[in-house]
C-alpha cells in the first residue's frame, strides 16, 4: 500500500507517471477496494497539494530568467483562472491539464481548504472511476 501512495502521490506533482495500473495490479492481488481507494485518493491529493504549494511560491521567481512562463503568459494565465475559477480544480484529476491548474490554485492564492475539497472530491472521483472500470475490464481476467 505504501508503493501505491507514493507511486500516487509522484503522479500527481509535475513528474510524469500514472498510477492506475499500479492501482489496477494491487487488487488484481487481492487488496481491499476501499483501502486501494483511500490510498490513492490521499495521495494523489497530497501530490497535488504540494503542487497548490509551489504555485504559492512561484510569483515570487517571475523576474529571474529562467522562469518557465513570461509577464504576457501569466497575465493569460490570471484572466482564465479568474474565468474559470477555483471550480477548475474538479478537472485536476484529468491528465496533462490538471497539474497546472492545481499550480495555478496556489499562484492565485486560492485558500487551503478550498484546494483540499476541490482537489480531494476531483481525486476520489477519478479513482471510483478507475476502480469501476478495473472491475469491468480487469477483474475476470485476474
Amino acid at each position: 500500500m505504501l508503493s501505491l501512495f507514493a507511486v500516487a502521490l509522484a503522479s500527481a506533482t509535475l513528474l510524469p507517471g500514472g498510477s492506475e495500473v499500479w492501482l489496477a495490479r494491487l487488487w488484481c492481488l487481492g487488496e481491499s477496494v476501499s483501502m486501494l481507494w483511500l490510498v490513492a485518493t490521499a495521495g494523489n491529493t497530497l501530490g497535488s497539494l504540494i503542487n497548490v504549494w509551489l504555485g504559492r511560491y512561484a510569483r515570487h521567481f517571475q523576474d529571474r530568467r529562467w522562469f518557465p512562463a513570461s509577464r504576457e503568459g501569466m497575465a493569460r494565465a490570471e484572466r482564465w483562472y479568474h474565468r474559470f475559477g477555483e471550480w477548475s480544480l474538479l478537472l485536476s484529476w484529468v491528465p496533462v491539464v490538471g497539474d497546472p491548474l492545481t499550480v495555478l490554485a496556489g499562484v492565485f492564492r486560492l485558500p487551503w481548504w478550498r484546494a483540499v475539497l476541490l482537489i480531494a472530491v476531483a481525486k476520489g472521483a477519478r479513482y471510483s472511476l478507475v476502480l469501476w472500470l478495473t472491475e469491468v475490464w480487469l477483474v475476470p481476467l485476474c
